[in-house]
């Protein structure tokens, strides 16, 4: 452990070291194989095994988890635990919608920055399938009645009043995913911010097709194969690949789907929306002792990070906020960042952003400048696909991002990237990353 005795004005360089996630399992109606921590062990085992110091040499685990299921709670330490590295082994979850993820990174990265660790393992996991079914309140009430209940006659008078409409079910993650301000879905607040940006359902479709091409791609050649690591289920089924990529996906078959969330005339589709999945993600992150001492390759710094936040109901514009907050405070403009990575949790959403980014108005009104940040090259933006192909498990996507914008960056021989996503709620996060 660091000596806490740092002064926390001095900011250590921190370095992305090895990272590795599973497979993205799209959900099929039913819970999947593997639960939160069974993601998490399933990622970190071989990306530990693979490290040169034990897995007790770390000095904190950070895990990125939404939808914690009752049997593993504070996930974070249930997996260290189960990872063998070690009682000792302080272990906490962070949870910020969509940005968990990232979260657990950045945490991860002021810790070391500041002189509080040396060497911590920060990941995300969520297995979506695994979300309850829960009960409505008029079901709840009456059971409380019945066992409150203290006479024959009182007992008999509580289940006189069961109806089966009692137990229809309530959708655990439907519930998770409308915001209990404004009180609109996340489908919804898509279909709000590309009415604002003209942003057509023809567009978005063509978007969606790009994520699973650009997806496809990759898995054909090889990209992912240094990032995924095969899942084994308890059964011994072997999961090796992201399994929601349609390499046949068309125009012309998106067309056809119905909208989801604003009928008849909604742009987005479950065709252009981000999947429902299981996954998880680890990154290692190391203070230059750290390096030295364990004999390490840092393969990138990190350079900055940003979160912001804005109204619920444009929580999509999110990024646009934060890209711009990060590119201002470094005096960058876009064409000095060479990869992007923005989580796809809707086609329209990331279109959306990048209109805003060229919009004299939004950029003069809400991001205070005095002109527009200008066009991100689609070229450079998910250039192996993202959610919409892959899937969003909600907790693991923003550690996703900066996992594959570390592994795109090596492979194309660059150097500076940002990975960014909007969250539920209505904020953003950022992070800047340039190889060494």
């Amino acid at each position: 452990m660091a000596n806490d005795s740092n002064s926390p004005s001095v900011r250590r360089p921190v370095y992305l070291v090895d990272g590795a996630r599973t497979p993205f399992l799209k959900a099929r109606g039913r819970p999947g194989p593997f639960t939160p921590v069974d993601l998490a062990v399933q990622a970190g085992r071989p990306l530990l095994l693979r490290q040169p110091m034990a897995p007790t040499e770390f000095d904190q685990v950070i895990l990125g988890c939404v939808n914690v299921i009752s049997e593993e709670m504070n996930p974070a330490r249930v997996a260290a635990l189960r990872l063998g590295m070690g009682e000792a082994m302080p272990a906490f979850t962070v949870q910020i919608n969509c940005g968990s993820g990232m979260q657990s990174i950045d945490t991860a990265y002021r810790t070391i920055q500041g002189g509080s660790a040396d060497l911590i393992l920060a990941g995300g996991a969520e297995a979506l399938s695994h979300s309850p079914l829960l009960l409505q309140q008029k079901a709840v009430n009456w059971l409380a009645d019945l066992q409150l209940a203290k006479s024959p006659m009182a007992k008999l008078k509580a289940l006189g009043r069961f109806r089966p409409s009692l137990f229809k079910p309530v959708i655990g993650l439907e519930r998770g995913l409308t915001d209990p301000v404004v009180e609109l879905n996340m489908g919804q607040t898509a279909e709000v911010i590309a009415q604002l940006f003209g942003i057509t359902r023809a567009q978005a479709d063509e978007y969606a097709v790009s994520s699973h091409l650009r997806l496809a791609r990759a898995q054909r050649e090889g990209w992912l194969d240094n990032e995924v690591v095969p899942a084994i289920s308890a059964d011994g089924r072997i999961y090796k690949e992201d399994d929601g990529v349609r390499p046949d996906s068309s125009v012309e078959h998106l067309a056809k789907l119905r909208p989801v969330f604003e009928r008849p005339y909604g742009i987005v589709t479950a065709g252009n929306s981000s999947q429902i999945t299981d996954g998880a993600s680890w990154m290692i992150l190391a203070s230059e002792e750290a390096v030295k001492k364990h004999n390490l390759t840092p393969r990138a710094v990190i350079t900055d990070s940003c979160w912001s936040a804005l109204d619920p109901e444009i929580m999509g514009l999110g990024p646009a906020m934060s890209i711009a907050q990060l590119l201002s405070r470094h005096q960058y403009r876009l064409d000095d960042i060479d990869l992007w990575e923005l989580n796809e949790a809707f086609a329209a959403q990331v279109l959306a952003c990048l209109a805003a980014l060229e919009d004299e108005t939004f950029c003069r009104e809400a991001l205070k400048l005095e002109h527009c940040f200008g066009r991100i090259d689609r070229d450079k933006l998910n250039i192996d696909g993202g959610a919409v192909a892959l899937g969003h498990p909600v907790g693991t996507s923003g550690n996703r991002i900066v996992l594959h914008l570390l592994n795109a960056l090596e492979r194309k021989g660059l150097k500076r990237g940002i990975a960014t996503q909007c969250i539920g709620g209505g904020q953003a996060g950022a992070m800047m990353i340039e190889r060494v």
